[in-house]
């Protein structure tokens, strides 16, 4: 029993740390707060796509198939609002000032800030819990096998599992950039922070526009 749990645990890490290496807008935010606020500013936002992921990696293994079908039948409205979100934040961060934000004292209410920001974006994007799903087939993850007096401990080994994984991304992640940190200039800062924001804003408008296209066909093109 404690080499299969030792197995699982070992597969949730895997699909913990897969499932956060795509760099999308939550990336482009942990790396952008990480020069401009701090290496734990960055980790913390890492942190939120990680409560999201833990999230979702929960649903799918209790077996809340219906989470497939809401997805299926509302995945545009989804697209449509995560986009408005995502470009929402882009613009936030487009418009916010590096330099002073490097100055301000950054207190743990900045950081669960930060936290909340990653997680409003990786909650309202349905391609996580895709991206989750092929991670586990990836690594051949199948709980049903286990019986009704070891699933319980797998589901809560593994769901750790990810969480550390997708954790132990970020904090690899933040540690990098916060090493180049301190050769960047304060104008270099802005650039940065600018060209950070255009990006979540792009991938924001991409969100949008498939979830628009997606509700074109549905009710408009039958």
């Amino acid at each position: 029993m404690h080499n299969e749990m030792l197995e699982v645990f070992l597969k949730g890490l895997i699909v913990g740390v897969g499932a956060s290496i795509p760099l999308g807008p939550v990336g482009v935010l942990c790396i952008q707060k990480t020069i401009s606020k701090g290496r734990f500013a960055g980790f913390f936002t890492g942190l939120g796509a990680s409560i999201s992921d833990t999230f979702y990696s929960a649903l799918s293994l209790l077996g809340l198939f219906m989470v497939d079908s809401f997805l299926d039948q509302y995945k545009a409205w989804v697209l449509l609002f995560g986009g408005i979100v995502i470009a929402f934040i882009g613009i936030r961060v487009y418009r916010s000032n590096p330099v002073k934000q490097i100055k301000q004292k950054q207190g743990n209410g900045s950081r669960i800030k930060d936290m909340l920001e990653s997680l409003a974006i990786t909650i309202t994007n349905p391609g996580s819990i895709f991206l989750i799903f092929a991670m586990m087939a990836a690594v051949r993850l199948d709980v049903s096998s286990y019986t009704l007096e070891t699933a319980p401990v797998a589901v809560r080994i593994l769901l750790l599992a990810i969480f550390l994984g997708t954790a132990l991304w970020w904090f690899f992640l933040t540690s990098l950039v916060s090493i180049f940190r301190k050769k960047f200039r304060l104008k270099q800062l802005i650039v940065i922070n600018r060209i950070s924001g255009i990006v979540i804003i792009l991938l924001g408008i991409l969100s949008f526009g498939e979830g628009l296209f997606k509700l074109i066909l549905q009710y408009v093109i039958k």
